[in-house]
């Protein structure tokens, strides 16, 4: 199949491509801002966001609360181009904060809150923060103040990635990204343009791209309400999308699987949601057909993306999410994929992804910036191919694969093979380190909540989906879960120096 044949299942109207390649859509607003006015005009009344067990606000008040931190932040010497950190919990204060940084011409800094203070400083510090949102402290009120003569290229945002190696980096995010990601959600998520029903909600923090740029965003532009949980508690999960009549859904797919398990699951009606997202794992065919038996009336889709590309590159709809569970779908309308340097066998090599998306580069780091963003195209760092049909197929992270003795092992695939296991709820795999072979291929399970797992068990049943030299040699079963960060990743470098190896599985 062609590149022009391939399959393209998302809304392909009102995009050109400029003389530099990039394909970007057309009649988008300027800035976040405009794009907030313009909402705000068309239903002031709408309810714009609502904390579980907090206040709520319409598009109207949160215009105008935003316009008087704005200007707070203007009387206290905030300028264009100066960076505001936000170091708030998820609610309706964090997203007073967002709008009303903006609103002063401000870069906003959202923190991860589960950061030490020795990282907090780091990320505030090396951003040159001017100002901090504390938790405790009122938000700062002046008389209403809008800057509206910003422009698409204009800094934004500084979002720190993850940082599950090395120090965190400040990703540079534009209105520009913010928007292309906005309409990009929109399509591939297949929401209405008249979104005034939509109520999403947001059980991931809105520090993270997912919350914020894909779910915040996108419902404020098509003026829907966006329902936040200060903190993720499953039953308080369940509660919302009853009580506060969510129609649509994003998380990990582990989230899915808790709540699904939970006693009291059926007492909870389910058919109001209509949009429902996954994604920042493997996710095994059975898990996505009981998510749709769950939630009979949700179209099911799986999303992949970065911190620097805004979040969403790619998207795999309802049609194929059971048939291509492995993959994370197709390229986005605006987004270009390529791999570099494909194994001539297997086609894997490094994704490259190419869009108004992508961020310009990380902030105060010009080595870091040069080696990821070569001429227009963002180096991710993951491993993959893009097969016949225009499917992504994430097989490893570069830093992660595993190099058996001359063979590489890519964990994703070994990860996805054995998550289809019934009885294992979570798994990661890794590189344990063998004299003679450089490199062995290791297994850590959580199994399911009151099911029984044996390392030989597993070993059996990777043998029977796997070829020999990616059958895991080493595998040790816990029951806590396993670490991750905020955007869902697993802390592979804590993993491995948490893991007790022993001996290999015969």
């Amino acid at each position: 199949m062609t590149q022009e044949t391939m399959i393209r299942p998302f809304d392909p109207n009102g995009i050109e491509r400029g003389a530099d390649g990039i394909a970007r859509y057309r009649d988008r607003p300027r800035t976040v801002i405009e794009m907030l006015r313009t909402t705000v005009e068309r239903g002031p009344q709408t309810e714009a966001v609502v904390e579980i067990g907090g206040p709520s606000v319409t598009y109207q008040q949160l215009w105008d609360r935003a316009a008087c931190v704005a200007g707070g932040l203007h009387a206290a010497g905030i300028s264009a181009g100066d960076r505001v950190a936000i170091r708030l919990a998820n609610g309706v204060d964090w997203v007073v904060a967002f709008f009303g940084g903006l609103m002063a011409g401000a870069v906003i800094v959202p923190v991860n809150t589960r950061f030490a203070e020795q990282e907090v400083a780091y990320v505030v510090e090396d951003a040159g923060a001017r100002f901090v949102f504390r938790p405790g402290e009122a938000l700062p009120d002046g008389s209403p103040f809008v800057l509206e003569t910003g422009a698409p290229d204009d800094l934004a945002a500084l979002f720190y990635t993850s940082g599950t190696t090395g120090f965190p980096k400040g990703a540079m995010m534009t209105h520009l990204n913010f928007l292309s990601n906005t309409e990009s959600a929109r399509r591939v998520v297949g929401l209405p343009t008249d979104g005034r029903e939509l109520r999403n909600l947001v059980s991931v923090p809105l520090f993270h791209v997912t919350g914020c740029n894909s779910q915040l965003l996108p419902t404020s532009e098509l003026g829907g309400t966006t329902v936040i949980m200060p903190a993720f508690d499953v039953q308080t999960f369940l509660r919302a999308i009853r009580d506060a009549r969510i129609n649509v859904l994003t998380s990990v797919p582990a989230v899915y699987w808790f709540a699904m398990q939970q006693p009291n699951f059926n007492d909870f009606d389910m058919r109001g949601v209509r949009w429902l997202g996954y994604g920042g794992a493997p996710i095994a065919p059975a898990l996505v057909h009981q998510i749709m038996e769950r939630f009979p009336n949700a179209r099911v889709g799986n999303g992949f993306g970065l911190t620097e590309t805004s979040s969403i590159s790619t998207y795999l709809p309802h049609a194929y999410a059971v048939e291509h569970a492995e993959s994370v779908g197709f390229a986005a309308p605006v987004v270009d994929l390529d791999v570099l340097e494909p194994d001539p066998e297997s086609g894997v090599g490094e994704l490259l992804v190419r869009g108004p998306n992508v961020v310009g580069g990380y902030w105060n780091k010009p080595q870091a910036t040069a080696e990821a963003f070569v001429n227009g195209w963002l180096h991710t760092g993951d491993l993959g191919r893009i097969d016949s049909m225009g499917l992504t197929h994430i097989v490893d992270r570069k830093k992660d694969m595993i190099n058996r003795g001359g063979e590489n092992v890519y964990c994703v695939e070994v990860e996805n093979a054995l998550a289809a296991h019934p009885a294992v709820f979570e798994v990661a795999v890794v590189g344990v380190a063998d004299a003679m072979m450089g490199e062995k291929v290791g297994a850590v399970v959580v199994p399911v909540p009151g099911r029984v797992l044996e390392p030989a068990e597993i070993v059996a049943f990777a043998r029977a989906h796997l070829a020999d030299f990616k059958v895991p040699q080493y595998v040790v079963v816990r029951r806590e879960l396993l670490p991750r960060n905020p955007g869902g990743k697993v802390l592979k470098p804590l993993l491995r120096t948490q893991t007790e190896w022993g001996r290999p599985v015969r």
